[in-house]
This record gives structure tokens, sequence and C-alpha cells, in this order.
């Protein structure tokens, strides 16, 4: 498609080839570009970036309003990818990825009509398309979680999926996401990593007082019976299914606990195999690709894994949700 997008525009949608050659042609040396203003200025718009795709900022119509030059603010979004790639922390990862996704989709939904066709169509999109193959379907929507979006719930004819109006600018969006979570993380020098130390250090430190603010200190007497019920399970060498190891774990996460401090809670079992959880945690922990959630109360009934509920299991629907409410309950005893 034969269409020249000005510097202006470039801006919108950094993730095409034509914005980071722009960028390219203004940075022949990364290490000497970091030493000099501009490229302070540039990584400080990376860390503005990152600091907004954690606190889910979702308001991008000012970024094009401001006085940085577009090869600069190109950068940023080059550099904030390096900076999530050198704490390599899925979650991270992950929400830069929706945060560049949910912006890029800002500017297209107001976009002249041709510029949206060609953006669409860079990321192997027919703005056009009313319908969908399946195997095109299947390959864009695994990561949407509305029902809607299931294969059972489409009108499926002739090996195509029909879509309803305004689906396709949803697709867009996920498939720009999509294609930004499987390019990191990037292989970063470790002299890079060490010079963004001091940027970091800060997005880390917001990230863990997040954390805390959601879920505070990790208090495991305030766990849920069914969690409880799993960590007994592992210090008596019960051998956990696939779903007792996924629950536990991804609990654990959410609720703030690292990789190396969750592989201790399975060093309690009597036959700990170290590389072998240390693999099975920093999967579930989302390293795999997938920063993944706790299942719900129903879905740990299911499993059979729901054990020794008590009266507060009636108050709630999730065992984030138990664990929030005994720690308000004993917070205010305390």
């Amino acid at each position: 498609m034969d269409i020249v997008l000005d510097r202006k525009e470039l801006i919108k949608y950094p993730f095409l080839k034509e914005s980071q050659e722009l960028a390219r042609r203004h940075v022949e040396s990364l290490e000497e570009f970091l030493e000099s203003s501009p490229g302070a200025v540039a990584l400080a718009r990376a860390k503005e970036r990152v600091i907004a795709a954690l606190t889910f900022k979702k308001e991008f119509g000012d970024e094009t309003t401001q006085n940085l030059k577009p090869e600069l603010e190109i950068a940023s979004y080059a550099l904030a990818r390096m900076l999530v790639s050198c704490i390599n922390d899925r979650s991270l990862i992950d929400r830069l990825a929706r945060y560049e996704a949910e912006r890029a989709s800002f500017f297209l939904a107001a976009e002249d009509p041709e510029i949206r066709r060609f953006v669409a169509w860079s990321i192997g999109i027919n703005t056009g398309t009313v319908t969908l193959p399946v195997t095109g379907y299947v390959e864009l929507v695994p990561h949407l979680r509305d029902k809607r979006w299931r294969l059972v719930n489409r009108d499926v004819q002739r090996g195509s999926v029909a879509l309803e109006p305004g689906e396709i600018d949803e697709l867009i969006r996920e498939r720009i996401r999509a294609i930004l979570v499987d390019q990191l993380p990037l292989r970063v020098p470790p002299g890079i990593c060490e010079r963004f130390g001091p940027v970091t250090g800060e997005i880390v430190a917001l990230r863990q007082q997040q954390v805390l603010e959601q879920f505070g200190e990790i208090k495991e007497e305030a766990f849920p019976p069914c969690i409880s019920a799993l960590i007994q399970a592992i210090t008596a060498g019960t051998n956990l299914t696939h779903m007792g190891r996924f629950a536990i774990t991804s609990f654990l996460h959410t609720i703030g606990m690292n990789v190396a401090q969750i592989a201790d809670v399975f060093a309690r079992a009597p036959d700990f195999d170290p590389d072998m959880t240390m693999y099975q945690v920093e999967h579930i922990s989302g390293r795999g690709g997938t920063e993944y959630t706790p299942p719900s109360c129903a879905t740990m009934r299911t499993f059979g894994l729901c054990a020794n509920r008590d009266k507060d299991c009636d108050r709630v629907s999730h065992p984030l949700s138990y664990y929030r409410l005994k720690k308000n309950i004993k917070k205010k005893r305390g």
C-alpha cells in the first residue's frame, strides 16, 4: 500500500517500520545517544510511558501536542521496551504492550481512513473485511476474555467467521498488543541495563508499591483455606495436579511474591526438585508469555480444590477477595 506518513503521524504508531527507520536515522550509537541531552529527554519520556502503562493511564490526546521532536518520541518507545526488557517482569511487559496497543487504538479511532487502512494493513488486517477465515480468527482472539469471542459463540459459515460492526477495531488493537508481546523481552546488552539502573529501580519500586497498596504485606495466615490446603499438601509430599500448582503459583504471584519466594513454598516438599520447580513457577508466573490470574472459587470447586470452607468463604467468589477480606478483618482487630 503506497502511503507516506508524515513525522507527526509516525509518532502515533511507533511500532511501524517507517517510524523506527525515522528514529534510527537520528540515533547512530545508542551509547552516545544516551549520553546526549536529547537522549536524556527520550529516556525520561520512556520512563513516562512505562509508568503510564503501570498506572493504566488512557489519556493520550496531549501526547501529540508536546514539544518533543518526533524522532525523540519514537526513540522513547524503543527505550521503554528496553527498560521493561531489562527488568524482565512479564507482567510489566504485558502492561506496556497493552498500553501501546490502547494508545494506537485511540489515535486510529479518529484517523484518516486511508491512514487507518495503512496501519491495519501493516499488521496484516484488512479494515474493510466483514469476515475472517477461522484459522486467522483463532490466531487473533485467544487472549480476548469476553465470551463473545469464543468460536462456539460466533456465526461461522464456509470456514469464515462473521464480524459485527466495530469488532475489527478491537481486533486491530489486540493484534498490535500480540505483536508487541511477542517481540519482548529484547536482548539488551548488560552494560545498557546497568546504565538504566536508576530508572528501572524507580519503576520496580513503583510496581512493588502498587502490589503493597493492593494486597499489603504478605500474610500467610490470611490465605484462603484452599490455598492453605494446597501448601499443606505440598509439605506432606502430595503430588499436586497441574491445576493445583497453577492455582497456588498464580495466587502467590498476584499478591506480590517473586519467583524465588514461590519456589521456597514448593521447597517444603520432601521430593523438592529445584530445576523443575523453577521452570514451572516461572512459566505460570508469566515468563512464558502470559500473565495469569488465579482461578475463581467456582473453578476451584470444579477441579476439586475447594477445601476446608469456612464462613468467610460464603462472602466471596474469589480466593483473592478472601485474602483481602481476611487481611482487613485482622487489621481492624489489630
